[in-house]
């Protein structure tokens, strides 16, 4: 039975749930001046003002960070987000894992301070040219070594990969959204000229819901910061109604969201341990309620983990709620100005191209080349097997001092199913993983889809509406009440491939998960989604769908499902000369861009670090920052 407040009038609600928020904001004071004033070093007490920075000062890192103004109205797309805007509470104690460190920007556009003298450079083999691939190979050919990268497809980019087909539209598996934290992919960025490619959007995440119907969590609150503008969101929100606003209050109160306020590495290891249960059990269990995870939750999982909160790991999610406690900027949207080609990937190969790295596509690896002991166990990776571009010719047996796979889950599945290789332990434990079907729709309108308030704006057409200037929703968008959790008009986030003079919006929907969208046709595919879209924008069937693409993955992402996290292998093998990046590879954070390229970094690490010492099979954890003494060429 609810208690009788839950029954009152909607304006009392409103002041409820402030309330509600309100509550929260001492909890956290308290804890946070609590643990202060209780904090003793070896040396004397810790000063509240050295220990962390209160609500009224100014954080400076992203003025490092970032640079340029953080505008509410977003006059300038590609202005961006400086925390220094930003009053967060600071957090107590250390993260060793680096996902708060901001300094691993600068780590990543400087590269790895390292140039290896003449007898420690090797020829090195990155199979893949995802982002992990190319990011291995920009840290290995910076240090001097000389890189190859092979890659099966004819594009690179590998989960990330976008092409033009032949009418000239530009077509992309999935939807690509930079959120604040990517720090070590906006380092890569900078160092290859892309990061002026980002556009910035509000800091808003909105959820369309039937009929129309907006909600959202609206993190503006005039430069106050983490977690205070968090809690505002919430506490403000029409997504969820009261009860389960108390009640989600109530879950996230008792997480390890708050501890990690006050004790981040503490937090992040109670995360872990929670890898073994869905989101949904644990929620429930800390007192949250059902509709909060079907109105609000369900459709965040599905956006960064494909799958929903009765399947994904808690710790997924947790890991991302903590980033978004305690750093205001980690939930700012980003998205490119273009298409992830024109505008990530080839910055990026213009990069490794000038340093000698050779980037072959249509070749696929077909099978590792190793040496053995007399049980057959592999004992050093020697090259592999490698189709010729086109098939045409003969395989070719390819010769390297070490080889990395810079794959996604099937592919590296694919590459270790040899006998001798799945008798190495961490080989066989990657077999435990799997992945997420995904199904990618593009549609294009003679209209703008999500403008709601304005029919006539709706079917205004011109040629003057490029540069985000058309009318609708420019951002990412949500959804709870259709199967694309995740989707957004690209023509106005991204106009700059995307946009057509004289059309309206290019909506680019995921359905996720896709495993029911997999046997069927992409003409039926279409069609389901196009329902869709008018089902969430009812004016839209005023308008003509003009095309349609539909691009079937029938594995994308690793499903982050519960007791997974264990299984994922780390970038250093047990098999001499050989090693993983990928984003699947075990790093602190998801399955996302920023994953992949910190896989690439560690990786690339790992190799440095076992040219200078002559070994490559000590099975230890590389250092991301790891910061190897420049030697002289």
């Amino acid at each position: 039975m609810l208690y009788p407040i839950f029954r009152r009038k909607p304006r009392s609600n409103f002041f409820v749930a402030l309330l509600c928020a309100g509550a929260l904001i001492v909890l956290v004071l308290a804890l946070k001046c609590g643990f202060v004033a209780t904090s003793l070093s070896a040396t004397g007490p810790i000063s509240q003002t050295a220990a962390f920075k209160t609500v009224s000062g100014i954080s400076r890192l992203s003025q490092q960070m970032y640079g340029g103004p953080y505008s509410h109205g977003i006059k300038d797309h590609r202005a961006v987000v400086r925390a220094g805007e930003f009053a967060d509470i600071g957090v107590v104690g250390s993260d060793k894992e680096g996902l708060l460190d901001t300094s691993r920007m600068q780590r990543a556009e400087n590269g790895p301070g390292i140039k290896l003298p003449e007898d420690k450079r090797q020829r090195i083999a990155v199979i893949g040219s995802g982002l992990a691939g190319m990011v291995t190979a920009m840290d290995l050919a910076d240090a001097g070594h000389k890189v190859d990268i092979i890659e099966s497809r004819q594009f690179p980019g590998g989960k990330v990969g976008s092409w033009v087909d032949k009418d000239g539209n530009h077509v992309e598996m999935g939807l690509h959204v930079f959120f604040g934290c990517y720090y070590n992919l906006f380092g890569i960025m900078r160092r290859v000229g892309a990061f002026q490619n980002l556009r910035l959007k509000e800091h808003t995440h909105t959820f369309v819901n039937e009929g129309g119907e907006l909600g959202a969590l609206d993190f503006r609150m005039g430069g106050i910061g983490a977690p205070l503008n968090g809690l505002k969101a919430f506490a403000t929100s029409a997504q969820l109604n009261l009860q389960d606003k108390f009640f989600n209050a109530v879950a996230l109160a008792t997480s390890p969201v708050v501890k990690a306020l006050i004790d981040f590495d503490g937090a992040m290891e109670d995360v872990r341990e929670l890898d073994s249960i869905t989101f949904t059990e644990w929620f429930m269990r800390q007192g949250g309620s059902r509709g909060s995870i079907e109105r609000m939750w369900d459709p965040i999982a599905l956006a960064l983990g494909f799958i929903d909160c009765d399947h994904i790991s808690a710790r997924c999610m947790l890991t991302i709620f903590q980033l978004f406690a305690v750093r205001s900027e980690a939930s700012v949207l980003r998205m490119l100005t273009g298409s992830p080609h024109e505008y990530l990937h080839k910055p990026i190969i213009d990069y490794l191209e000038e340093r000698g790295v050779s980037l072959q596509l249509g070749r696929r690896v077909k099978e590792i080349l190793y040496e053995q002991d007399e049980n057959g166990l592999p004992t050093k990776v020697t090259g592999f097997v490698a189709s010729t571009p086109g098939g045409n010719a003969a395989d070719e047996s390819m010769k390297y001092d070490k080889v990395v796979a810079a794959l996604d889950v099937p592919g590296i599945q694919k590459l270790l199913d040899d006998p001798n290789l799945r008798k190495v332990d961490e080989f066989e434990r990657i077999y435990e993983l799997d992945a997420v079907p995904v199904a990618t729709v593009q549609l294009r309108f003679n209209g703008w889809v999500t403008e709601l308030n304005d029919e006539d704006l709706m079917k205004t057409v011109n040629d003057n509406q490029g540069d985000g200037n058309a009318p609708g929703m420019d951002n990412l968008l949500y959804s709870a009440d259709v199967d694309f959790s995740c989707f957004a008009d690209l023509a106005l986030t991204s106009p700059d491939d995307y946009y057509k003079k004289g059309e309206g919006s290019l909506m680019q929907c995921v359905l996720t998960p896709g495993d029911k969208y997999m046997p069927m046709s992409t003409e039926e595919i279409a069609e389901r989604t196009l329902e869709m879209v008018h089902k969430l924008f009812p004016s839209s069937r005023k308008l003509k769908c003009t095309w349609t693409n539909v691009v079937k993955l029938g594995e994308s992402l690793y499903r982050e499902a519960p007791g997974k996290d264990r299984f994922r292998p780390q970038q250093r093998t047990p098999v001499e000369n050989f090693y993983l990046a990928g984003s699947y590879t075990y790093q602190d954070y998801i399955d996302s861009m920023e994953g992949a390229t910190k896989s690439g970094l560690l990786a690339a690490d790992a190799i440095i670090e076992d040219t200078l010492k002559g070994s490559s099979t000590s099975g230890r954890p590389a250092e991301l920052n790891s910061t190897p003494v420049a030697v002289a060429a």
